[in-house]
């Protein structure tokens, strides 16, 4: 699949080296998709290390810039600073069954659980009733288990797959898209994987560039869904600096054209796979934030060119962002493009 760093250059850091969230040592990316009748849906699951992460707990923290959603699970992370079971992303009215699988998966991995504590569930969502049958809340624990059980490092499947099966934004299909970032002298990595789901036709930026201006996307359906980011990072950071390390995910967001509309569900969630937790001076601060905005960008960008034209419920159809035309417009404002095939 085609990535926006195919063609052409973002942000001024250097991209980790399968450019995704799992350049950050030790964390997995993992899906399950359903693709038959008018089912175009899935869910992802993020695992911050191979682990038991119930016993292993991640420092982490969640932003959210507009409340509109049906996640589950962030007033533990926002009040104990810590995520203790995988994080998945599905469909909006799929979020109690897969919360229910993921308790029957903690369950199995752990028997103390529900004798000695209770456990916490963290499911995010997007509305995918667009292009799928939402009301048949078709993923349930076999899908979540697969999205689990899947999960690995090094390159990570984009597009439509899994969570992003039925995702559109700014009037061209979307999916699932990540990058990476390493932040600068630092030697920390920052990976961000994101489920845009947002916008309006027309609105989309490109490298600075209006694009979404000089295509046609008239007839496309405007804004009613949301952007989910999760965010990792080896960085030794508390809860409160990863709060903020979250935050910068929407700037990166402002980048491609959104503005967080009405019914948009926009929020991150950020972990650090590092042990200690530790503050950390301004040039280091500064060099992750960096890493957070421009990693989030492009992970948009990427779900946009990694996505597929997809017929879905009732005949709907999200054409795919037209790249070629994309690519003309950009060189005609004068962006450097890559031969296609350089890559980072």
């Amino acid at each position: 699949m085609p990535r926006a760093s195919d063609f052409f250059p973002l942000g001024q850091l250097r991209v980790g080296p399968s450019g995704a969230m799992t350049d950050v040592p030790g964390v997995r990316v993992g899906h399950a998709s359903l693709r038959s009748g008018a089912l175009r849906t899935g869910v992802t699951a993020i695992l911050p290390h191979g682990r038991n992460v119930y016993r292993e707990k991640v420092t982490a923290a969640c932003a959210v810039l507009n409340g509109y959603g049906k996640s589950i699970g962030l007033l533990q992370v926002e009040e104990l600073g810590t995520v203790e079971t995988p994080i998945l992303i599905t469909s909006t009215l799929n979020v109690p069954r897969v919360a229910d699988a993921l308790i029957s998966y903690m369950l199995m991995q752990d028997d103390t659980i529900g004798v000695a504590e209770t456990v916490n569930p963290v499911v995010l969502e997007c509305f995918d009733g667009y292009l799928s049958d939402a009301r048949a809340r078709a993923v349930g624990e076999r899908e979540t288990s697969e999205a689990i059980r899947s999960a690995s490092d090094g390159r990570v499947a984009e597009g439509c797959v899994g969570a992003g099966m039925g995702m559109r934004c700014q009037g061209f299909k979307s999916g699932i898209g990540t990058s990476s970032r390493l932040a600068g002298e630092s030697g920390y990595t920052v990976g961000v994987l994101a489920v845009p789901n947002f916008g309006f036709p027309g609105d989309l930026v490109i490298a600075g560039v209006p694009v979404g201006k000089e295509l046609a996307t008239a007839g496309q359906p405007s804004e009613r869904g949301s952007c989910i980011f999760v965010v990792a990072t080896d960085a030794p950071l508390a809860s409160l600096d990863l709060r903020r390390l979250a935050w910068r995910c929407f700037l990166g967001m402002a980048r491609t054209g959104a503005i967080s509309g009405h019914t948009s569900g926009d929020l991150a969630v950020a972990f650090s796979t590092h042990p200690r937790q530790e503050r950390q001076e301004r040039a280091v601060l500064n060099g992750l934030f960096r890493a957070a905005v421009e990693a989030s960008e492009e992970a948009i960008l990427n779900a946009l060119f990694a996505a597929e034209t997809t017929e879905g419920r009732d005949g709907h159809v999200m054409p795919a962002l037209p790249i070629p035309e994309v690519v003309m417009i950009l060189r005609r404002h004068g962006v450097s493009l890559r031969k296609v095939g350089q890559g980072n």
